[in-house]
């Protein structure tokens, strides 16, 4: 894979960022103090689940750029189906960037926004398949059938794979079923045709053109390594490229097959931190070491949770609490992968929409002043974890500390700690009692201010390579050298 398909920092920074005092939570970056201001440390994605075009472009200014996020992937921005389930995004019917999250001006104009804040824009690319419906009238008013859109497909573009009595997949263990026949019912396009193929790229290009900087290849497994190859290549240099490709035991489609084309998004990663956050957290400084079952951390996009693994279980999600935000702060501080955060709303129902208007437009996301692992949240509440203290705090640390390797890792029982060179130190206590200790860090000596507080300034003082820390049962301290006193 050519650097020119990894994410990539923003190309600027954001010119309003200054550094403030430890009296308000974590200070917003300031390119003089950040030790990493070139960059090397502005790689965290954040996945604005559902938020309209809107809400996106607001958030690029206010929080996300003086947070230290390097770029945002929004919900799929084509023509979709009808309806309050929030998996009608994923059912396209045209690929006019019309949907219930904005218009196409909408959405050019929250890429110049974003832009202008120094945040890049991802967008997530449905193109393995169309709709599940027999027939319709598209959000935007384009009248369909199962196999047939009108100026884009005929029953000719699609797989007939005649493998199962329905033509959907019954099993993952037959490559051919996986990447030919229907995945729920959902008409899979025939990506193997140069039609199809042209079709793909021709609104993958039009995206582009409006600014965007990169793209979530969605159900990349469903379609063969070559096609999905033959897509992208066709794009131009320096297109991001994330796809996703769920890791399965046994299963003769992996997560390798696919590097050729750019990064994927790597499960295991989500799946095994909910069991070390739940038995061994020492195992987190470690994780993505296995290569028989990671790829090479250059080619991996990591999340603690995404839109799917918050609902089917697979992952922890926001309604684990204190255990979320702790799998967050791990996989910021580490080294492995490229992380992305995921930030939604409550639900109850797992097929359950954003909030929408009497006319089905999805409402603008708006978070509450105490957003963080102990509220408790209504379905439809928009949940916000990109602004959690956890979250954001160990946004800006990951930023200030850049590519320093990990030093003084440490751990005892529920409780590890670790360094990133000479710029930054985490605990983390996800233990059910107090941890008190005195511990080795190469944070040069001073006074440094906890950049996960929600306010104030909690003080910790580095004399001689030691510190000593109190951090309560679930719960977590980072210090870096753009938040010294």
């Amino acid at each position: 894979m050519t650097a020119a398909r990894r994410l990539a920092a923003p190309l600027v920074l954001a010119a309003a960022l200054a550094l403030g005092a430890c009296t308000g939570g974590p200070p917003p970056l300031d390119p003089e103090a950040s030790p990493a201001a070139d960059g090397t440390g502005r790689d965290v994605g954040v996945q604005l689940f559902q938020w309209t075009w809107d809400a996106i472009a607001a958030e690029c200014t206010d929080h996300l750029a003086p947070a230290g996020y390097a770029w945002v992937l929004t919900s799929p921005p084509q023509e979709h189906i009808r309806g309050e389930a929030w998996w009608t995004a994923y059912q396209p019917v045209s690929y006019r960037v019309e949907s219930r999250l904005g218009t196409r001006e909408q959405y050019a104009a929250m890429v110049r926004t974003c832009h202008e804040a120094g945040v890049d824009v991802w967008a997530d690319a449905v193109v393995n398949h169309m709709t599940a419906q027999d027939a319709g009238v598209g959000w935007a008013g384009t009248r369909f059938e199962h196999q047939r859109y009108p100026g884009l497909y005929e029953p000719v573009d699609f797989h007939h794979c005649g493998l199962t009595p329905d033509d959907d997949i019954a099993s993952y263990l037959d490559a051919e079923q996986v990447q030919t026949c229907e995945l729920l019912d959902l008409a899979d396009l025939d990506t193997g045709s140069a039609h199809v193929r042209a079709t793909i790229v021709a609104y993958l290009e039009d995206l582009l053109g409006l600014g965007v900087d990169g793209f979530r290849i969605d159900a990349a497994k469903h379609m063969a390594a070559e096609d999905v190859a033959a897509i992208v290549g066709a794009l131009p240099e320096g297109t991001g490229v994330a796809q996703e490709v769920i890791r399965g035991s046994n299963e003769p489609i992996q997560p390798e097959d696919y590097l050729g084309a750019g990064q994927v998004y790597e499960f295991t990663y989500g799946k095994e931190l909910k069991g070390v956050l739940a038995g061994s957290p020492r195992l987190a400084l470690t994780l993505g070491e296995a290569r028989a079952r990671y790829v090479p951390s250059d080619d991996a996009v990591v999340f603690v949770d995404n839109h799917d693994t918050e609902r089917n279980g697979s992952t922890l999600s926001y309604q684990d609490g204190d255990a979320y935000a702790l799998a967050q702060v791990l996989m910021l501080a580490g080294t492995y992968g490229t992380p992305q955060v995921l930030s939604g709303y409550a639900f109850g129902d797992t097929d359950a929409g954003p909030p929408q208007d009497e006319d089905g437009r999805v409402r603008d996301a708006t978070c509450a002043d105490d957003v963080g692992p102990a509220r408790a949240w209504a379905d439809g509440d928009w949940v916000c974890q990109h602004r959690w203290p956890e979250v954001a705090g160990m946004v800006g640390w990951r930023a200030a500390v850049g590519d320093a390797p990990v030093v003084d890792a440490w751990s005892d029982g529920d409780a590890v700690a670790l360094g990133r060179g000479e710029r930054g130190f985490v605990v983390v206590n996800a233990g059910d009692e107090p941890l008190t200790a005195t511990l080795t860090t190469s944070l040069p000596d001073g006074r440094y201010c906890d950049v996960l507080v929600a306010s104030g300034c909690e003080e910790a003082r580095v004399s001689d390579g030691r510190v000593d820390v109190v951090v309560p049962p679930g719960s977590a301290r980072a210090w870096d050298t753009a938040a010294r006193r």
